[in-house]
């Protein structure tokens, strides 16, 4: 049994900044974290192994620094770590990092069978949703996406059964594997590695794998393969917070006053029953 889990390393949305000519995020200097969906898809996957024997493939796509994240993994359980690491990947939108990782997992493949692949719902700083089902699409495994609970696993009888997130409420399928699943936050608790865990997986070799290791075809990568980019992005402007009221200092006049703000905001000059609401007004302070 092979389960492959696809990491991505993000910004810390605490601190994002945006690069204004280039319209990209500006990396350098932020602390960069593995996504949250991300390690939740690891911590399901170790769940799996603890239950089943298996085999667990942690794969990213990211410049050297991202190794941090696999070996982050690999101290939760994971048994193996691969960075996608060339320039020829970078400037990537999700069409040519779905085919990226593809190859990736094909290459996965022919080592030893995967059966399925866990992926974050999104990734905090692009919230597309776009990368997993492209890597299902791919690979021709069956999708299911939005995943809140994980009813059943039947390796035996290459099944899978889900519960999945949807517009109505939830509903629960049952897919043959080999499958990819997007998981979301409410899946499970990431666990904390150990100390043992985290002095092996120090020692731990990561794999760095560029465009010949996997076989990729350069026209499908980085900004070659991308038919899609971003034309502008920036920081919203700083909003300015609503007005405050102290009851310390006098508890009538600050219901007063918010009564009045209240009326302003839903009464306006021109609309019937201003006088009306104005009246009511009135008399609600007087009581």
């Amino acid at each position: 049994m092979h389960i492959v889990c696809c990491l991505k390393q993000v910004p810390d949305t605490a601190d994002v900044k945006i690069d204004s000519q280039t319209n990209t995020l500006i990396r350098e200097g932020v602390e960069s974290i593995m996504n949250p969906y991300d390690l939740v898809a690891v911590e399901t996957a170790v769940r799996l192994k603890e239950k089943h024997e298996c085999l667990i493939s942690a794969v990213c796509m990211g410049p050297a620094q991202a190794e941090s994240i696999l070996r982050q993994a690999l101290s939760l359980g994971v048994d193996k770590g691969i960075l996608l690491s060339d320039r020829a990947f970078a400037g990537a939108d999700t069409l040519a990092t779905s085919y990226t990782l593809a190859q990736a997992v094909s290459m996965l493949d022919r080592q030893h069978q995967v059966d399925l692949i866990i992926c974050g719902k999104q990734a905090i700083d692009g919230d597309t949703a776009q990368t997993g089902p492209g890597l299902a699409t791919r690979l021709g495994f069956a999708l299911l996406t939005y995943i809140t609970g994980l009813e059943s696993f039947k390796p035996s009888q290459r099944k899978i059964i889900v519960r999945r997130k949807v517009e109505e409420g939830q509903e629960v399928l049952e897919v043959n594997l080999p499958a990819l699943i997007t998981v979301e936050l409410d899946l499970a608790r990431p666990r904390r590695a150990s100390l043992p865990g985290l002095m092996k997986s120090l020692r731990r070799k990561i794999e760095v794998w560029d465009k010949n290791a996997i076989e990729a075809d350069a026209e499908q990568l980085g900004i070659k393969g991308s038919p899609t980019w971003v034309r502008r992005i920036g920081v919203p402007s700083p909003r300015a917070g609503g007005p405050t009221f102290n009851a310390a200092e006098g508890l009538q006049d600050a219901v007063d006053r918010s009564l009045d703000i209240l009326f302003q905001d839903f009464f306006t000059a021109d609309e019937p029953g201003v006088a009306e609401g104005e009246e009511h007004g009135k008399k609600f302070q007087g009581n």
